[in-house]
This record gives structure tokens, C-alpha cells and sequence, in this order.
């Protein structure tokens, strides 16, 4: 039977690509209805984002790729928003939906859902507390950590107010494994600083990889000749955090506490002792019983900052492109220099305008031409990602990737979102995490590709006797061969097959035996999801 899948996943592979051509169904004519301000200040900034690009792609002489399909569209930022495809009734609803705004409303509704709080809460976590996959300690820290973020997200606080909230973050509460690990652990930003060790040092790397876009590391040791930051200044930075002390043994679960009102620290192998300093602007001002760090978050989250609000739309803007506007996103500053720096500069300003709400950068880049362009080319060489004129193609993230093979099979695992979890979607993002790679530049590797042939996922899923989906479509009396390979598709794909793609798996199907039919559809569906169009978003 494998050799069979093997054969079926090639024609796939051949022919599940996106094609160009294809255009958003035809919209029809709806009442006029009352527009929310933020709703208009987003579009607003959509009409920006488009008009500034358009004028680059002049520049560059480049024709933009064409608009993405609705199920391309819903797929993209079902995957952008809530980390997984939608189902296959909603991807039916979208398609065959002809009102003009039913994008925007589509966006609406992922913003509002509870998925959408938990793919926020992972992206943040992951940024922010990157430790908790693979250290002991930060990852029994993480739920406390966790479930502050959740909060944060829900209450639509704003990014600034949340940076400050990490900045002065309490300190002195001990990490440890909780008694009772179904109990809710109390909302705290602490982590961060038990993640880093209590080290100055790792704090201000970092603090400014993060809410700077600024790399400080090899500035930590000695001077580049030609970096911009030296030893000097990275300390000065970590003086802010001198008063950060860990307690406890170097291999156990110790606390982090802080001695108040230090604001200097000597540099490693000398006799230099050098004072908290911004990496630009004036010193800082030291007002009464205001703590290092609390100066530290006034600077770093100011209005007047060079680098928070643009280090953090560009942070945005990459994760719903692919590539930033500064590329890698934590190396702004020096020789880097954005692709748009109009773009960057206007994201920026209307970030700062808005109160820091990241839902409405949200809801203005999904709302450009830009974002809805496919990622099918009618040409034989692509344009360069910076340009952003066709969808990139992104390698789905380990989390992405389980959660929708999750919905389009109907696996389910109790575990899942648990920081604890050894169950299949523990061992499955264990073997998928790729936290170096950049999404544009994602590979498989043997392991991971053998696993989503052969492993337990994939294997019960396309299995009639496990498979929900897969039994459900195959026993429906209402559907046909063809329909049967329709409802596949959708639920994986987010689309309806092409009639080349339909007949060869209706044909594939109705050579088969009458008794071995549903086995031929449950090698169909082994071929769809280990096809290319699976495992990316674009």
C-alpha cells in the first residue's frame, strides 16, 4: 500500500501547488453598515502600507503577483492567527460566502476567538521565554509566565505597558515544579528573569534582542572592530539589572531576588566600573526611590525611543510575511538598514498613535493588497522577499504543523498547550522544532519526513478504523468519489480539488476493487498530507 501512497503523494506534489489565475470569487452587493473607528484607522493604514509599496515595486519594475483565492486567503490567516487550517466547513462557508467584506469580518472573528488568545500566548512565550524548551528550571517557571501573557492578551493590554510590566517585574518568588500540576499557577512576568539566571549580563542581551531589535552579545567580551556597540555600552545596559542577584544552588531551583537602587557593575577581568547607561540619548536621570530598572523601562518603551515601536511592527510584520522590513528582525541599527525605511518609519508612528495595540497593526496588514497577494507565480524567477510583491512560501512551525494535522484528521491529544507534555504533541514538537530557522528558509529533515509518513499521527489518521475525519468522509451515504476527495481536500487544503487534481484521484479510487475503495481514499488522504501544500503557508 505505501508504494501506492508513494506514487499518489508524487502526483500531488506536481499538482497541489497554487497556480495563478485564480481569482476571489465575485462579490455581491450588500447594505452599507456602520464601520467601527478602529476598523477605519486599520484600513487606513492598510491604503498606507500598499501605497508605499506600490511605489517601491515602480521603483523596482516588478508586476505583483495576483490576489489569492478565498481558500488561500482563509488558510493564510487561519494559520497567521489562530496557528492552525480551519476546518473544512468553515473553508466551504468562506468559499461559497460572495459578500464583500467577508475577509475583514474572517479576521474579526479569529481576533475574537479563543484560539486566537493561545496562539498570542505561545508566540510571545516563545519570543520571550525561548528557555522554557529546553531548560528545567525556565520551564517549570513558564506556566506562571504563561498565564500572566494569557492576561495580557485577553485584556488587549498594550505592547509597551506589557514590556514595562517584564521590566519591573517583582522579583523573589522561588521556581519550582508546582505540588499540583492541574492548578493554576499565579500570573507573574518573573520568569523572564529566572530564565535568564538573575545575570545582568543575560538580561541585557536579552532585554534588547527583544524590545530593542538590538544584538549586544559579542560586545559582551571585547570590541568588534566594526560594531557599533562596544564592551562599554553593553555593561552600562546590564547596570540597569546589577541589583538582579540569583539564589539558590547553580543546579537547582533556586529564586531570583534583587538589592535595591544598584545601578553599577564592574566589567569581567577589570578593574572598570561603569555606571547604567542608555545606548543612546542623554544619561539617565535618577529620581527618588525610582529603581534602576524602572528608569530602564521609561526609556526603553518612550515614544521617543529610535527603536522600540519600530523594532517591535517590524517583529509583526515579519511573522505575517516571512522577512522583515529589517531582516533578521533583532539586528536593526548599523549597516542593516530596512528595505522600506518610509514604511518602517509610518508602521512606527501609527503604533505609537494607537496606544501600542497590536491588533491593529494586525488588522491593517491583513487587510493590505500586499498580504492577499498569492503566492503562485506566473513567472519563471521569483522577486526578492524584501520586495513583498507574491506571498513567500513559510515552513509551517512545529506547533502549526501538529495543530493542523490535528484538525484535518480529527486527532485529538488531552495534552495539548501543556509546557509539561510527553503525550504525541510533546514528542512531535520536540522532533519539529526548528527555533533557529527562518520560516522562508524551512526544511525537512529524514526524521521529520518519515515520522509524517509513517508515524502515529498520520498513520491512525489515515487508518478507517482511527481516522475520524477519514472514516466520517468515507462512510457519508450523500457523497460520491468525487465529493469524498472534494471533503479531503478542504479539510486539509482549505480548497476543492482542480479537476486534474480530481480526476486523478477519483480515478486512483475507481480502479480499485469495490472492497478496497475506502482503503484507496484513505491513500489518497496519506498522499494529501504529505504533499507539499500541506506543510507550508502561503
Amino acid at each position: 500500500m505505501r508504494d501506492h501512497r508513494t506514487w499518489i503523494a508524487i502526483g500531488v506534489a506536481c499538482l497541489a501547488l497554487p497556480r495563478p489565475g485564480d481569482a476571489p470569487a465575485a462579490d455581491a452587493a450588500r447594505k452599507p453598515v456602520e464601520v467601527p473607528r478602529a476598523t477605519r484607522d486599520a484600513r487606513a493604514l492598510a491604503a498606507t502600507i500598499d501605497r508605499l509599496l506600490a511605489e517601491k515595486w515602480a521603483e523596482a519594475r516588478v508586476i505583483p503577483a495576483g490576489p489569492a483565492d478565498d481558500g488561500e486567503y482563509l488558510r493564510r490567516v487561519s494559520l497567521d492567527l489562530v496557528g492552525k487550517i480551519p476546518t473544512a466547513a468553515d473553508a466551504r462557508e468562506v468559499i461559497e460566502d460572495l459578500s464583500p467584506d467577508k475577509r475583514s469580518r474572517l479576521v474579526e472573528k479569529l481576533l475574537d476567538s479563543p484560539a486566537y488568545t493561545a496562539r498570542a500566548t505561545e508566540i510571545w512565550r516563545q519570543l520571550l521565554l525561548p528557555e522554557a524548551d529546553t531548560e528545567g528550571q525556565a520551564r517549570f517557571a513558564a506556566p506562571a509566565f504563561e498565564a500572566w501573557l494569557r492576561k495580557k492578551v485577553i485584556d488587549e493590554v498594550g505592547y509597551d505597558k506589557m514590556v514595562r510590566e517584564i521590566l519591573t517585574a517583582r522579583l523573589g518568588a522561588r521556581a519550582t515544579a508546582p505540588a499540583n500540576p492541574n492548578a493554576r499557577p499565579e500570573p507573574s512576568p518573573a520568569a523572564f528573569y529566572t530564565a535568564k539566571e538573575g545575570k545582568p549580563e543575560n538580561l541585557a542581551a536579552g532585554a534588547s534582542r527583544v524590545f530593542l531589535g538590538v544584538r549586544l552579545e559579542c560586545a559582551q567580551c571585547h570590541n568588534h572592530p566594526f560594531a557599533r556597540w562596544k564592551r562599554e555600552e553593553f555593561w552600562g545596559l546590564a547596570a540597569f539589572f546589577a541589583g538582579v542577584q540569583r539564589q539558590g544552588p547553580e543546579d537547582g531551583y533556586g529564586s531570583v531576588r534583587e538589592v535595591a537602587n544598584r545601578h553599577e557593575l564592574a566589567i569581567p577581568g577589570t578593574e572598570k566600573i561603569v555606571k547604567a547607561a542608555f545606548l543612546e540619548g542623554p544619561p539617565p536621570v535618577w529620581k527618588a526611590k525610582a529603581e534602576p530598572r524602572e528608569v530602564l523601562a521609561d526609556w526603553i518603551t518612550s515614544p521617543k525611543n529610535p527603536y522600540f515601536a519600530r523594532a517591535a511592527v517590524n517583529r509583526v510584520w515579519a511573522r505575517f510575511f516571512g522577512t522583515g522590513l529589517v531582516d533578521p528582525v533583532d539586528d536593526m541599527g548599523g549597516d542593516n538598514l530596512p528595505s522600506h525605511p518610509a514604511l518602517l518609519d509610518e508602521l512606527a508612528r501609527q503604533f505609537v498613535e494607537h496606544d501600542y495595540e497590536l491588533k491593529y497593526l494586525i488588522r491593517a496588514i491583513t487587510a493590505t493588497r500586499a498580504y492577499g497577494l498569492t503566492s503562485a507565480l506566473d513567472r519563471p524567477e521569483p522577486t526578492p522577499p524584501f520586495l513583498f510583491s507574491a506571498m513567500s512560501v513559510r515552513g509551517l512551525s512545529a506547533g502549526q504543523l501538529f495543530s493542523s494535522l490535528a484538525q484535518a484528521t480529527g486527532f485529538r491529544d488531552g495534552a495539548e498547550g501543556s509546557m509539561t507534555d510527553v503525550g504525541p504533541r510533546g514528542r512531535f514538537l520536540e522532533l519539529f522544532a526548528n527555533r533557529d530557522e527562518k520560516p522562508t528558509e524551512a526544511q525537512t529533515s529524514i526524521l521529520q519526513a518519515l515520522t509524517l509518513m509513517n508515524g502515529q499521527i498520520v498513520t491512525g489518521a489515515t487508518s478507517l478504523e482511527v481516522g475520524d475525519t477519514l472514516a466520517a468522509v468515507a462512510e457519508a451515504p450523500y457523497l460520491d468519489t468525487a465529493g469524498r476527495v472534494e471533503e479531503l481536500f478542504l479539510a486539509a487544503l482549505t480548497r476543492k480539488p482542480r479537476p486534474d487534481e480530481s480526476a486523478l484521484m477519483v480515478g486512483y479510487i475507481e480502479k480499485a476493487a469495490p472492497d478496497d475503495r475506502s482503503k484507496a481514499l484513505a491513500d489518497v488522504f496519506w498522499a494529501i498530507l504529505n504533499g507539499p501544500e500541506f506543510k507550508h503557508n502561503h
